[in-house]
């Protein structure tokens, strides 16, 4: 393992692996033997994430276009993949990094070892794996910097939902996306894997959304970070005072995306917040709770 990889056990026995800007939280739940399977997989499949995503950035750091990118990882495979689905509209496949690293990591745990339940979180972009009859509750917080409980979902096994992912402002910092283009404190989003929800959490956090509105400031991207892969875009800096009308209008645009992102399932659910106000898109309640 190289000197730059941190991994130790956590007190209350999660796994905790970090490089560089990449930060996992792991559990595993089973019998004892697959559960240190499990974890040693993991190990062993994040000494390759961070080499290989370096190895091919600046395919990913590239907006898509009708021609796809040839990429030769399987972590990179998972971000376009994820990506590609989503043209004509403005993205790259660094939308999914995180939640691609945590399907990836995933996937060698549930391969080596015969596991209940596990999760793979990479800064709040998580990818879930549930054997039948099996669940996993995850609590919905709309502000990072003032953490409280604002919701709670229920994923069962039976649900068509292995990935959990959150973007918009709130996420600045704190190991999500680097910029986002709108407004939303957060957007959290239930999709078939971690990668496919991280990509719409970005696109759904972006569209929430005032354009041109003077409470909000704006910057272009590459004056903050001359590597971000937003260069050339509007990201937002601050939001100032909105009213009541403002804030539903901004959620209104999210809304409507996500539910099109819905109906072509790409997604099967979204919580978006914005300045205490929340919208709810979901086919049924059975997977999300008030807090």
């Amino acid at each position: 393992m190289r000197a730059s990889i941190q991994s130790a056990f956590l007190p209350d026995g999660r796994l905790h692996l970090q490089e560089g800007p990449i930060d996992l939280i792991i559990e595993a739940f089973g019998a004892t033997a697959e559960v240190r399977r499990a974890y040693a997989a993991a190990a062993e499949a994040f000494q390759h994430v961070l080499p290989e995503l370096v190895g091919e950035l600046s395919v990913l750091r590239s907006p898509l276009r009708e021609s796809l990118p040839a990429v030769e990882g399987s972590i990179a495979r998972r971000m376009l993949r994820a990506s590609a689905v989503h043209r004509p509209a403005f993205v790259t496949p660094m939308a999914a990094v995180a939640g691609a690293v945590a399907d990836h990591v995933l996937a060698a745990m549930t391969s080596a070892a015969t596991l209940s339940r596990a999760y793979v979180n990479d800064g709040g972009d998580i990818a879930l794996h549930l054997a039948p009859g099996e669940s996993l509750a995850c609590g919905l917080v709309a502000e990072v910097e003032v953490p409280r409980l604002n919701g709670r979902a229920l994923v069962t096994a039976e649900m068509p939902v292995r990935g959990i992912a959150t973007s918009g402002r709130a996420t600045l910092g704190n190991g999500g996306r680097s910029f986002s283009l709108g407004i939303a404190d957060a957007v959290t989003v239930f999709a078939k894997d971690a990668a496919a929800a991280d990509v719409a959490a970005t696109l759904l956090a972006n569209a929430v959304d005032l354009p041109d509105h003077p409470a909000v400031c704006r910057c272009r991207a590459e004056e903050i970070d001359p590597e971000s892969d937003l260069s050339g875009k509007m990201v937002t800096l601050e939001v100032g005072d909105l009213n009541r009308t403002a804030l539903k209008e901004a959620l209104g645009r999210g809304v409507s995306k996500a539910w099109e992102m819905r109906e072509a399932r790409l997604i099967e659910a979204a919580v978006l917040f914005l300045r205490g106000e929340v919208e709810v898109v979901a086919a049924s309640s059975g997977l999300l709770e008030a807090a």
